[in-house]
């Protein structure tokens, strides 16, 4: 049996067998029902969906949605999921708070979650029952960029049948104790060339790398990343999306909020009269992951000063106890060199009307081909949308 109930500006669909799903359309108020919580990844961090819901709430064509799973029986916590009501056309699209700018998307654990397939199953049945009874209900859920686990735990939307590789993946770096260890494993030739650019750069006698002293001096450097990455893909002829005002907001939020905390982690190579490269990371204890990066452009070129950032900030973080450096998705060269190992993400979907119906289908169609990247490299072909890789210098 299952009941509805209007509470407190939120919807509650509960099953005699199974979880109780409450939909809460502010995120503040979805946190103090949850409770304190750790983070699985820098990313399901309580400040990264604040500054998220803080900088978007109010876009037009998205509804936050957040979703607060209990068991059903017993009450205990099971699952928080950072939501959004997507518009796309005459649709409704149920998708996790991220417009291609959380790298990982994934519900908070607590300790009812799911661990198993029937658990899981149970899950999935009684999330999609709610989203289709809220307010007026939503035609489609599409879930992308799904860790398959989640600080050594399953994701419970990771066990179900129904998902597929995603076409994009994480780059995981771990570094053990001993950093010189590390740095002995990577190949001879980048080992020269990293020696290499930092001779170059400290040829200046200013030159210096650094982190942020504080909030302000942090929120400084990032205008100077917003500035150097508009610049550099503009001159590529590139759209620059991050420069629109809720991109903007976003990051703004998440620094002057974050760095203090220590969660926010911007860093910089500078000289006295020049900021040569930035790179803004969010960490969690031993956790960190890369999110921004700019460099001052050909005139630094020499010096590879995006690379060496790279590594400065790596073995500044490592003394400070650091161990697993995340490189985000995007298989970019720059990456390779540093030796991270490619880490598998997954989609789901599902239709909740029959609206989102033929989308589903043709979703699931490509979810399918995924698991074939022969066959599907040769249908894009033959389609003529053969895709570039994204591997670059």
């Amino acid at each position: 049996m299952t009941t509805a109930v209007e509470k407190f500006g939120a919807r509650v669909a509960s099953y005699a067998v199974g979880y109780r799903v409450e939909l809460v359309s502010d995120w503040a108020q979805a946190v103090a029902r949850w409770g304190a919580f750790e983070p699985l990844t820098a990313f399901q961090h309580p400040q990264w969906y604040a500054s998220w819901y803080r900088a978007f709430a109010s876009t037009e064509g998205v509804a936050p949605l957040i979703a607060v799973v209990s068991d059903a029986a017993t009450g205990e916590r099971a699952a928080l999921l950072p939501l959004i009501c997507h518009r796309q056309g005459g649709l409704r699209i149920i998708e996790f708070a991220d417009v291609n700018l959380t790298d990982f998307n994934a519900p908070l654990l607590g300790p009812a979650a799911p661990r198993d397939h029937v658990a899981a199953w149970q899950f999935w049945r009684d999330l999609r029952t709610a989203l289709r009874q809220w307010q007026g209900g939503a035609d489609l859920i599409r879930f992308r960029k799904m860790p398959l686990k989640l600080a050594g735990r399953a994701n419970p939307l990771a066990l179900l049948g129904g998902v597929a590789p995603s076409i994009v993946n994480g780059n995981l770096l771990t570094i053990g104790d001993d950093h010189n260890a590390w740095r002995y494993e990577l190949d001879r030739k980048v080992r020269k060339e990293l020696g290499r650019s930092w001779r170059v750069f400290t040829r200046e006698p200013s030159a210096a790398f650094k982190f942020a002293a504080d909030t302000g001096e942090a929120l400084d450097l990032l205008s100077v990343t917003e500035a150097q990455q508009g610049d550099r893909l503009l001159g590529l002829g590139l759209n620059y999306v991050l420069d629109n005002a809720d991109c903007t907001a976003f990051y703004r939020d998440l620094v002057r909020e974050g760095t203090d905390r220590g969660y926010a982690v911007m860093t910089a190579l500078t000289t006295s009269d020049e900021v040569v490269a930035t790179l803004l990371g969010v960490r969690t204890g031993s956790r960190y992951i890369m999110i921004r990066i700019s460099n001052a452009g050909e005139k630094w070129s020499t010096c590879s000063p995006g690379r060496l950032i790279i590594d400065r900030t790596i073995e500044a973080l490592h003394k400070d106890g650091v161990r697993e450096f995340e490189f985000s998705i995007g298989n970019y060269s720059y990456k390779r060199r540093f030796g991270p190992q490619r880490t598998p993400l997954v989609d789901l979907g599902a239709a909740l009307s029959w609206r989102g119906q033929p989308l589903a289908l043709r979703d699931r169609a490509v979810l399918a081909l995924r698991h074939y990247p022969k066959l599907s490299a040769r249908l894009k072909q033959a389609l003529g949308k053969a895709t570039p890789s994204r591997e670059e210098d």
